[in-house]
């Protein structure tokens, strides 16, 4: 896991945007996660760090169940450069494991729990996984392939952990029932995990800024899955952009909701680090409805929230709180996602009937730049734009064919160049060299698959992806992963996905399938096909719509056209959108 870049850099890129900023730059040093995180600690003991079902806890208490945890990972043998899988949703346990896992110089191998067995066991061998903390919820998968892994120790956790105390009976009685205890010496439950370390000491591993911290999961640009490896300077400079950024922040009465799970860049890096590194409490919700999202609203009060359009436009359509107060919110911030206008302006008008005085801002990254590179708020914004880059990044646009560097208003790839911007993909020097380019100035710039321009003021604009990804309430869903995954099962000859439109998830995949000659009967075959996909697939990558054909659309040198299922589709809802208003 070496990333070493030995580059003549000349003169800074052109950045017409930083007439914006007071400041020219940030200023970057040598500390790790932990001991950024650290400062923030001693600098705020008295305020809270964390909120958990209505549970505060202080920075003091914080950073003694930090060192506590790592003298438990030190216990169980874990050592500087090991890797550590976190398979959790939002709860205090896994963010106390990410700082302590830093603080003693592991790496955090960060996935979905709600992963397929599959994808949970490819993970771990490809990680090379010593140790594995993971929710109940997905204990039950695990122990099917965990014998498959290098992993020689489990350490399991539930959401009531640090549950209030009847909010914890509560769930013991009702969810809790569901999960049964595994009694087996390669697991061990959390606080029994916590006590095995008391007589441990543990010193702080400081490291430079390129040492790997963090191992985030996504397709990238050309879509199959890789570990993204961030580094402790990658996060802590995402930390010194937001000072400037975000420079109404109090950390004597502001909060942050945190809904965007921490197995994702965004809500890690954006809604978990950063704020915690600002003194500023964090909200952690490990469950989201998007139908209850106004009385989570209102029941916590945040003044910064950041999520994805799929929350924005679930926010608009809800009315559990009719006379719902938004007049404290400082930031709100949509991600993951580009809006259309209609849609900002939609929002933004159930934002004004709310007493709310900002609008709503917009953000742009992917997990390869710690999924915020630019940001709509201040003077640099403009209506339909992502706004202006963070401070210390640099935008440009290329042609896609020959890299050449376009002009203003001129549309062509998005590339960043930044202290965000990864280390590299895990174990893949090809897809690393892929889409992180060195470029004729000496810097290296992380090609995004994004096309877009730069105006004349530095404002920067996004228009569609270069690939055929799709974007599922904030997440990366790829195609060619989907397909490959179906295509593995028995009845299926062969398989196209692409994106079709959601009311709250604005898209999710549909496959189109061609079976094999000997299948037949399509009921009980899709259901197998589906329940074949929910095995190896996450959540949200799992077909909305099976449709089964007897062949599939073809270009002229044999390629599936999967654009011309997609005008298929399109045509398909005019049609029934005609219907709908004939009816009507």
């Amino acid at each position: 896991m070496e990333f070493v870049n030995k580059i003549k850099r000349l003169k800074k890129p052109n950045a017409p945007w930083k007439k914006y900023y007071e400041v020219d730059d940030i200023e970057l040093n040598d500390d790790t996660i932990y001991e950024l995180l650290e400062k923030s600690a001693l600098d705020n003991p008295e305020r809270y760090a964390i909120e958990y079902f209505g549970k505060k806890t202080k920075f003091k208490v914080f950073l003694k169940q930090i060192d506590d945890c790592a003298k438990a990972f030190k216990a169980q043998g874990i050592q500087s450069k090991d890797v550590v899988t976190i398979c959790m949703p939002n709860t205090p346990e896994a963010v106390i494991c990410f700082y302590a896992l830093n603080k003693i110089g592991a790496i955090s191998n960060m996935i979905h729990p709600l992963s397929g067995e599959e994808e949970i066991k490819n993970y771990l061998i490809n990680n090379h996984t010593k140790l594995l903390v993971t929710i109940d919820i997905a204990l039950e998968k695990i122990t099917h392939i965990l014998e498959e892994t290098g992993v020689n120790k489990v350490v399991v956790t539930s959401p009531k952990d640090s549950m209030p105390i009847l909010l914890n009976v509560g769930y013991s009685l009702t969810q809790g029932r569901k999960f049964k205890k595994v009694h087996d010496s390669m697991y061990i439950y959390y606080h029994d995990f916590i006590k095995l370390g008391k007589n441990e000491t543990v010193e702080t591993v400081s490291g430079k800024r390129d040492t790997p911290a963090v191992i985030l999961h996504s397709g990238g640009t050309t879509g199959s899955p890789k570990g993204i490896v961030l580094s402790n300077g990658n996060f802590n400079a995402l930390v010194k952009q937001s000072i400037i950024t975000f420079d109404k922040l109090n950390p004597d009465e502001d909060s942050i909701l945190t809904i965007m799970p921490l197995f994702h860049g965004f809500g890690l890096g954006v809604c978990t680090h950063t704020p915690l590194c600002l003194g500023v409490k964090t909200i952690l919700v490990p469950q989201f409805s998007a139908k209850t999202f106004d009385k989570l609203l209102d029941k916590t009060k945040p003044t910064v929230v950041i999520g994805v359009p799929t929350l924005y436009e679930a926010l608009t359509n809800s009315n559990n709180v009719p006379n719902l107060d938004l007049s404290k919110i400082k930031y709100l911030i949509s991600g993951g996602d580009s809006l259309s206008d209609s849609q900002i302006d939609k929002i933004n008008n159930y934002l004004k009937a709310h007493g709310c005085k900002i609008d709503l801002a917009q953000g742009y990254g992917m997990t390869e730049s710690l999924a915020a590179t630019a940001f709509t708020a201040g003077p640099g914004n403009k209506k339909g734009s992502i706004g202006i880059p963070f401070l210390g990044n640099y935008f440009k646009i290329v042609d896609p064919e020959t890299g050449d560097t376009l002009g203003p208003n001129e549309d062509g790839e998005i590339c960043v160049c930044g202290p965000t911007v990864m280390l590299g993909y895990l174990d893949n020097e090809v897809e690393t060299n892929n889409v992180l380019r060195i470029h004729s100035d000496g810097y290296v710039w992380l090609h995004t698959g994004d096309i877009g321009c730069i105006d004349e003021d530095g404002v920067c604009y996004y228009k569609q992806r270069l690939k055929r990804m799709i974007i599922s309430s904030g997440y990366n869903v790829y195609p060619s992963y989907i397909e490959n995954i179906i295509e593995q099962h028995p009845a299926v000859l062969s398989c196209t996905v692409i994106g079709i439109p959601h009311p709250y998830k604005i898209e999710v995949p549909k496959a189109f399938i061609v079976l094999r000659n000997d299948y037949h009967g399509i009921g009980s075959t899709k259901k197998s096909i589906k329940s074949f996909c929910e095995k190896h697939l996450s959540k949200h990558s799992v077909p909305y719509e099976f449709e089964f054909r007897k062949s599939l659309p073809r270009t002229l040198i044999g390629k599936v056209d999967f654009k011309k299922l997609m005008a298929e589709e399109e045509e398909k809802r005019k049609k029934e959108k005609k219907k709908n208003e004939e009816v009507s």
